[in-house]
């Protein structure tokens, strides 16, 4: 059995954890913190009874066994023998690069690595690595249980063989693989970011409050959550890290953060995952 490396147990690993279990795959989640590798264990269970009555697919599973095909780790070692390794770290460049070259020194010749990154270059991340023709970025969109749509992002050293490991994967866990190529934020979120830093511009200069902004993005443009509730779920924290890439590598005022979204990160509000930003939870 193909066993499945997820590193990081943040909103996104966990997901990735769960649909990759739900498939039958033996999944090794691992972060470097005790404290969030607990909860994400204590998360799974309530995540699951959510996602059954999202999606038919996941209304069979039961928790303890997603549970039993989950390892549980803080230590980077167990990730060793996995085929794939899925990381999901903080769209943080000194992060991640720290991760991979640990990667580098105790996964096989054969391993893939996908990197699971909002706005960060596969081809400097592959740049770290001994096989960097085994790197590809693999863009999940939240949830990832529910969502459908991966966006596969080629670097300048990814292989044709890795390519097409990753379809098969993705296929695997009924994935749809949509395969672009590798600049700063891709295609998803070199718009969605846009959307998501410009409506925090709409609530600076009060044209309107979120509520207003979400509901016209919903009801006139037929999204199912608008860009505001979107920057809650993903972390403020996290499309500002975003931004601030996609600034540095452009150098295009388009990507000039909101004061006011970087505000809100410094005092703490960063969505979903603290109980508050621009929304309360």
């Amino acid at each position: 059995m193909i066993s499945i490396g997820v590193v990081g147990s943040g909103v996104m690993g966990v997901d990735v954890a769960i649909n990759c279990a739900a498939y039958g795959y033996q999944v090794v989640l691992m972060d470097t913190s005790a404290e969030v590798i607990a909860k994400a264990q204590l998360d799974i269970p309530k995540k699951l009874r959510s996602y059954k009555m999202l999606s038919p697919a996941y209304r069979e599973l039961d928790a303890s066994q997603l549970l039993s095909l989950i390892e549980f780790t803080t230590d980077i070692d167990s990730l060793s023998d996995c085929q794939w390794i899925i990381e999901n770290v903080t769209e943080d460049w000194d992060t991640k690069a720290s991760v991979y070259t640990q990667l580098d020194q105790i996964c096989s010749d054969s391993t893939y690595y996908a990197v699971n990154t909002s706005c960060i270059s596969i081809t400097k991340v592959a740049a770290l690595m001994r096989h960097p023709e085994n790197v590809i970025g693999l863009h999940f969109m939240n949830p990832v249980p529910i969502k459908r749509c991966v966006e596969a992002i080629r670097g300048f050293h990814t292989s044709e063989d890795t390519i097409d490991s990753a379809k098969k994967l993705l296929k695997s866990i009924k994935k749809q693989m949509v395969l672009v190529n590798d600049m700063p934020g891709f295609v998803a979120n070199r718009l969605s970011h846009l959307f998501m830093n410009e409506a925090a511009f709409l609530v600076q200069d009060k044209v309107a409050d979120a509520a207003a902004i979400d509901t016209i993005f919903k009801e006139g443009y037929g999204h199912a959550m608008g860009p505001l509730e979107t920057a809650d779920l993903i972390g403020l924290d996290t499309v500002v890290n975003s931004l601030k890439i996609l600034y540095e590598s452009f150098q295009d005022p388009k990507f000039r953060c909101c004061p006011s979204l970087q505000k809100m990160v410094d005092a703490g509000l960063l969505g979903r995952k603290s109980g508050q930003g621009f929304y309360s939870y």
